[in-house]
């Protein structure tokens, strides 16, 4: 009895490795099927996360248009793509500058993105520009820069016409009855935390733009998605921190997730047509709960941390 307890161990941790091993594999290969020969657009694909994107949707088939605001960077992701690749397989990225902050462009953009396949299967809104300061230091035109490019850059590309009766993404996808919009948001979009005024007010803006937006274009079949991480981790080792309660409780939050992880999710998402994703640790899940149900200790925490002079940098 005791020699079948000792072999059944291995065997039984042999099985459930073997059965995730499965379970991965069936997975990629259903998410690889989910974006074959789909026209696929990522704004701001040379960020980590847009870099990661654009190398899953690239291996497994899709038509990708890649949009940024810096041709040099687009030129250097468009060889790392292609020369990892199968060609038999893949398709030759299309590359597009666009700046979602200067929104007088992004309708031609718009038209551009159009032009290159004819339709856009699923978009994924991933542009966005961060700020962290005190409110009374920032200036009312910063504040409308990051406005237009957290918010009014997404939902212009997104819905607006062009000059022309050349028609926008999203009466496209409504024309077609088919297509998938994914939001790559913000946990700030649930809720705001000191010195992040602008960016937090953008985040919850395109967060209730998208959400209303979800219901009016489902009788059209057309999917909305929104990806709510945490800051999604630019670099390695990203946030030293010294202890305080404060930064104890957001220090998952201000650490965030690797670009990968977030990719990864962003992939499912379309797979699976999901229509809402919080990615986030027990502390940032707590925090948005409390926030919602106990909103005077929130405040309260959040008042805390103020006085204790998170980090926040002074003019000279």
């Amino acid at each position: 009895m005791g020699v079948m307890a000792v072999l059944m161990l291995p065997l039984l941790l042999l099985g459930v490795s073997g059965l995730l091993f499965i379970y991965q594999e069936v997975s990629r290969l259903w998410s690889k099927s989910a974006v074959q020969n789909k026209v696929v657009v990522i704004t701001d694909a040379i960020s980590g996360l847009g870099k990661e994107c654009a190398r899953l949707f690239h291996a497994g088939g899709a038509r990708l248009v890649l949009c940024a605001k810096n041709w040099e960077r687009l030129e250097n992701l468009y060889d790392t793509l292609v020369n990892v690749a199968d060609p038999s397989k893949t398709f030759t990225p299309k590359l597009i500058l666009l700046d979602l902050s200067d929104i007088s462009c992004v309708q031609d953009v718009a038209k551009d993105v159009l032009d290159c396949y004819g339709c856009v299967d699923i978009l994924i809104n991933n542009a966005s520009v961060k700020l962290k300061a005190p409110a009374h230091k920032i200036s009312l035109e910063l504040d409308t820069k990051i406005m237009d490019a957290n918010y009014f850059g997404p939902i212009t590309l997104t819905k607006e016409a062009h000059r022309s009766v050349f028609p926008a993404l999203l009466p496209n996808m409504i024309s077609r009855r088919t297509g998938q919009i994914v939001l790559v948001n913000n946990i700030q979009g649930k809720f705001g935390i000191p010195f992040r005024t602008a960016y937090a007010a953008s985040k919850h803006a395109a967060l209730g733009f998208f959400d209303c937006l979800r219901a009016e274009v489902e009788e059209y079949d057309v999917v909305v998605s929104t990806v709510s991480p945490t800051f999604i981790r630019s670099y390695p080792g990203q946030g030293n921190w010294e202890p305080s309660i404060w930064k104890y409780f957001f220090r998952k939050l201000t650490y965030g997730v690797h670009p990968v992880e977030v990719a990864e999710e962003v992939m499912r998402t379309v797979r699976r047509k999901k229509q809402e994703v919080f990615m986030a640790n027990p502390i940032p899940k707590a925090a948005l709960y409390i926030r919602t149900f106990l909103p005077e200790f929130f405040f309260a925490v959040v008042a805390c941390g103020v006085k204790e002079q998170l980090h926040v940098p002074e003019e000279s």
